[in-house]
């Protein structure tokens, strides 16, 4: 997996929020992606968008759910996942949508570990 940042991983934090605003109406990276994908069709890759600041490139396949190939010796009877990217094209959509889960949104570390609790008590 290659992590592609538009603005530099090495920003400050003031400039990782103002780039994440200035995305959110100019779409940076949803434009890069699209250029990626017409440029190199052949390559055969997925991108999602993760985080503030970069999107992620790897092989079709090897997305989050590539994890789930590791669970599958063990005999679970549910698996939840929590993502905040969980739409289309972000980065926790596959494992978010999968029928091997079960899928929860969340915004925050907070919002997670409220819906942690209320699913199985208190941490």
């Amino acid at each position: 997996m290659i992590n592609i940042s538009p603005i530099g991983r090495n920003c400050s934090y003031k400039e990782r929020l103002e780039f994440h605003e200035y995305d959110k109406v100019h779409r940076i990276r949803e434009t890069m992606i699209t250029d990626l994908q017409h440029k190199f069709p052949e390559m055969d890759m997925q991108f999602s968008i993760g985080g503030q600041i970069s999107f992620d490139c790897f092989p079709v396949g090897w997305d989050k759910t590539f994890c789930l190939r590791h669970l599958q010796k063990h005999d679970f009877r549910f698996i939840h996942f929590y993502g905040d990217k969980s739409e289309e094209g972000g980065n926790d959509h596959e494992l978010f949508c999968s029928k091997k889960t079960i899928g929860h949104a969340v915004t925050s570390p907070e919002h997670t570990a409220a819906l942690v609790e209320k699913q199985f008590g208190p941490l």
